[in-house]
């Protein structure tokens, strides 16, 4: 069993990915959940540069749509609300709309990067209560800029020890290991697989055992065969996951980091 914690649908910016490649993808390469969030909540550019009126979403509009797909593959998919954390604050309709979907809502999304707005920024204190009445974990990007640092997420995990917080990418585009230190310095701050190599989640099984670590992938970011290849063909990152990590560790600490963490801490029922 795999459950993808970490996975899109939408179009905005160069970014295009539809529901039809998730759905195809889990089927093609035994994908069993996918916790999915949708990009179309995105405020900013890959600069920082705020997007024209024009290409602006509502957070709430968003989740809708999002809520629509989920509800008609709720077997299969999960939501993870994607919040514009730069420029909304939560509304009688965004709780309304947690409150009616809880069953499919497992969790809140940052991405600080597309907002330019940190984790411990004191905007998202009234998101924060949310999570924690309805007791949703937060899944944060952690990369790329000073306001996604994952020591800007580690601010807001030892604030909030009522709530779980995961450093999606570990620090994107660095060599992970300004997350891998402070991943074991609080309970409640997890690390995911997206873009990260074997060798940082075999280091982090080592120091801090299995239960830190959660599989996600940024399906369908390269396609829908995103599991298979990367966009210039490459072998995908995730075919090691799927295949050579399997031999690296005892089996029960593959199973914790493929699935059993994210059912664990997202609710997700596995069956039987």
């Amino acid at each position: 069993m795999i459950i993808d914690s970490h996975v899109h649908i939408g179009k905005i910016l160069d970014f295009d990915m539809p529901e039809e490649h998730v759905l195809y993808s889990m089927e093609k390469y035994g994908i069993s959940f996918s916790l999915v969030s949708n990009i179309e909540c995105c405020e900013g550019d890959h600069a920082g540069r705020p997007l024209p009126e024009e290409l602006q979403k509502s957070q709430n509009l968003v989740l809708e749509n999002t809520l629509r797909f989920a509800r008609a593959h709720a077997d299969r998919i999960g939501v993870l609300t994607w919040l514009k954390i730069r420029t909304t604050q939560p509304d009688a309709r965004f709780r309304k709309l947690i409150d009616e979907n809880r069953d499919i809502i497992y969790g809140l999304k940052l991405h600080p990067f597309h907002s330019r707005t940190a984790p411990d920024d004191e905007r998202l204190e009234a998101y924060y209560r949310i999570a924690a009445e309805y007791e949703l974990p937060v899944v944060s990007h952690t990369g790329g800029c000073e306001e996604a640092s994952s020591r800007r997420l580690y601010n807001s995990a030892k604030k909030h020890p009522e709530l779980n917080f995961v450093m999606v990418h570990m620090d994107l585009g660095t060599d992970n290991r300004a997350a891998l230190e402070i991943l074991g310095a609080l309970g409640n701050l997890y690390g995911d697989t997206t873009w990260v190599p074997t060798a940082t989640t075999l280091e982090a099984v080592r120091r801090y055992g299995s239960e830190k670590m959660l599989f996600g992938s940024d399906n369908p970011i390269d396609g829908r065969d995103t599991y298979l290849r990367n966009r210039s063909g490459d072998r995908s990152l995730y075919q090691q996951y799927f295949n050579e990590f399997r031999s690296m560790l005892p089996q029960e600490d593959y199973d914790n980091i493929m699935y059993r963490n994210a059912a664990r801490m997202f609710g997700i029922s596995i069956g039987g």
